[in-house]
C-alpha cells in the first residue's frame, strides 16, 4: 500500500514546465467542456514501415490521400466550431480526446487553424500494431497539466493493444483527473475477446484505486471507446460503475457514475439496427458533489448536428462505409461532458 501511495503521489506531483498562468477571469468558477471522440481512423498518408498502416496510403486498400485527409481535418474543425456556437455550450472543448489517431503529427495538424484557441497536446506512441492511438489536446488558458502517464494493458497470447492514458489537470485551484480508454475490440467473437477488455478495466480500477487511496473523493473522470456497453461486465462489475446517484455516492470507493444513465438520445455507435452505447463517461463520486468539479444531472449528452448523420437512414456519416470511401464525420459520435467548476 505504501509502496501503491508513494507512485501515485510522484504521479501526480505539479510539474514545474507544466504549470501555464491563468488569466483572472479564468481562475474564477466557471464550466468546462470536455470531449470524448472516436474520429474513425485518423491517419497521416505515409506508410509507417514499424505498423500495420499500408491501406491509408495514396497506393494502398484505401487510397487513402492528402486530399481526403485535408477533408477530414474539416470536418473535426467543424464539430468544434459547432461547439463555438452552440448556445448550451458557448466555447471549444477545455479538453479534447480523440481515438484513432495515427500519430503527434496528423493529431496536432488536426487541431491548428482553429480561430480563437491554441491546444497543447500530450500524446503516447502505443503498441497498437495498426499505429493507431490516443490524443489529448487541451486549452492551457483554461486548464493547467501537472503531470500524464501511459499504463500498459497486460494482453497474454495476443496482439498488444492501446494504453490507458492517466493525466492529472487543475481548473484554478482545483485538481481532478482523466483516464483515457481504447479498449479492444470485439473483432471475430465477442465472449472470447470479452478478457481483453477485462485486462483493460482492471487497469483503470488500479488507477481509480491508487487515486481514492491518496484521495477518497478526488474528482475522476474516465471516458473512452470501451468496445463494452454501461451493463457489460467489465464496465459495470470490474471498473465499478452504476446509474444510481445516491449509491454511487454510498459507495464512493468502489463506484463510478455512468453518465448515459441521465441521457435518454441516441447511442454513439450504431450496430446491427440498433444504437450502442460504447463510448462511455463516468465520473467518480467527488464529481457527484458541489466542491471542486461538479458534473449536473444534465451535463451530459451524445453531441451531433444534422451534417453528422446521415440523410437516408439516421447513421453516423461514416469516413469509410464498409470499405468505401465516404467522406463522412466518422463511425461514432462524440461525447460532451459540461463540468462545473467551484469558485
Amino acid at each position: 500500500m505504501k509502496k501503491t501511495l508513494l507512485l501515485v503521489l510522484l504521479f501526480f506531483e505539479v510539474l514545474p514546465h507544466q504549470r501555464p498562468g491563468l488569466h483572472a477571469e479564468e481562475k474564477q468558477g466557471r464550466e468546462l467542456a470536455i470531449l470524448w471522440w472516436n474520429v474513425e481512423n485518423l491517419f497521416d498518408t505515409i506508410d509507417n514501415p514499424a505498423t500495420e498502416d499500408n491501406e491509408f496510403t495514396p497506393a494502398g486498400k484505401r487510397q487513402w490521400t492528402e486530399k481526403k485527409l485535408a477533408l477530414k481535418r474539416i470536418r473535426i474543425r467543424r464539430v468544434l466550431e459547432t461547439l463555438k456556437v452552440d448556445p448550451d455550450v458557448d466555447r471549444y472543448p477545455d479538453i479534447i480526446a480523440f481515438a484513432e489517431t495515427e500519430n503527434r503529427k496528423v493529431f496536432v495538424g488536426s487541431l491548428k487553424n482553429i480561430t480563437g484557441i491554441s491546444y497543447r497536446t500530450v500524446y503516447y506512441e502505443s503498441p497498437d500494431t495498426r499505429g493507431i492511438d490516443i490524443g489529448l489536446a487541451y486549452n492551457p488558458k483554461s486548464v493547467g497539466l501537472r503531470a500524464s502517464k501511459a499504463y500498459h494493458v497486460p494482453i497474454v497470447n495476443d496482439k498488444p493493444t492501446r494504453h490507458i492514458i492517466a493525466a492529472g489537470f487543475s481548473a484554478g485551484r482545483h485538481p481532478f483527473h482523466l483516464i483515457l480508454n481504447h479498449w479492444p475490440s470485439r473483432a471475430f467473437d465477442r465472449e472470447w475477446s470479452e478478457q481483453k477488455r477485462i485486462a483493460a478495466a482492471k487497469v483503470v480500477r488500479h488507477i481509480a484505486d491508487s487515486l481514492r487511496t491518496v484521495d477518497l473523493s478526488a474528482d475522476i473522470i474516465v471516458m473512452g471507446d470501451f468496445n463494452d456497453e454501461p451493463h457489460d461486465r467489465s464496465v459495470r462489475d470490474v471498473l465499478g460503475s452504476s446509474g444510481d446517484r445516491k449509491k454511487v455516492l454510498k459507495e464512493c470507493r468502489e463506484l463510478f457514475y455512468n453518465c448515459w444513465s441521465d441521457y435518454e438520445g441516441i447511442g454513439s455507435y450504431w450496430y446491427r439496427n440498433k444504437w450502442e452505447r460504447i463510448d462511455q463517461i463516468l465520473i467518480s463520486c467527488g464529481m457527484l458533489q458541489p466542491k471542486g468539479l461538479s458534473a449536473a444531472p444534465n451535463a451530459f449528452r451524445c453531441y451531433h448536428f444534422p451534417d453528422m448523420l446521415t440523410r437516408s437512414s439516421g447513421k453516423p456519416y461514416q469516413t469509410y462505409y464498409r470499405g468505401q470511401y465516404k467522406g463522412g464525420y466518422s463511425d461514432h459520435l462524440p461525447l460532451l461532458l459540461r463540468v462545473s467548476v467551484e469558485q
